[in-house]
């Protein structure tokens, strides 16, 4: 599976070729949006140390906490491929075997599926959250960053 952005009528050409040398029975799935920037995930993976840095866990586990708790529930009710995996597979474990698989080895994708519109959802949940509990995260400042 591969995730192909189309910005430019460029890049729609080449998804274009891309289907049509695509292998048969294939699924394509079309999402509406831009997928995460980098500035998006550059601030997450700030956030995530500083979580660190001030608190009792490392910053893979307030990442696997913040995915599980906030970046989910945003896939479970915007993308129904995810939706009818995570049902599947991940829903029925237990809780630990739930965080265990959002971190490294396994990482299951979510923040990686999300669209620009969707990760700004996710990192304002994930502020508020932590800030609300105490935590000083840098000021998401979003001036200059992709958001729509």
């Amino acid at each position: 599976m591969s995730t192909i952005p189309l910005r430019t009528e460029h890049d729609r050409q080449q998804a274009i070729k891309r289907i049509q040398n695509a292998e048969l029975p294939s699924t394509i799935n079309l999402t509406k949006g831009a997928p995460r920037s980098l500035d998006q995930n550059r601030l997450q993976r700030l956030w995530m140390r500083e979580l660190e840095e001030q608190g009792d866990m490392t910053a893979e586990e307030y990442r696997a906490y913040s995915k599980a708790y906030f970046g989910v529930p945003i896939l479970l009710a915007e993308n129904d491929a995810f939706a009818e995996q995570y049902t599947a597979i991940v829903k029925p474990l237990p809780y630990e075997q739930k965080l265990q698989i959002m971190k490294q080895p396994i990482d299951l994708p979510v923040t990686r599926l999300m669209t620009v519109k969707q990760h700004k959802r996710y990192l304002d949940d994930v502020y508020t959250y932590w800030t609300g509990r105490g935590f000083k995260l840098t000021d998401p400042d979003w001036k200059g960053i992709e958001v729509t």
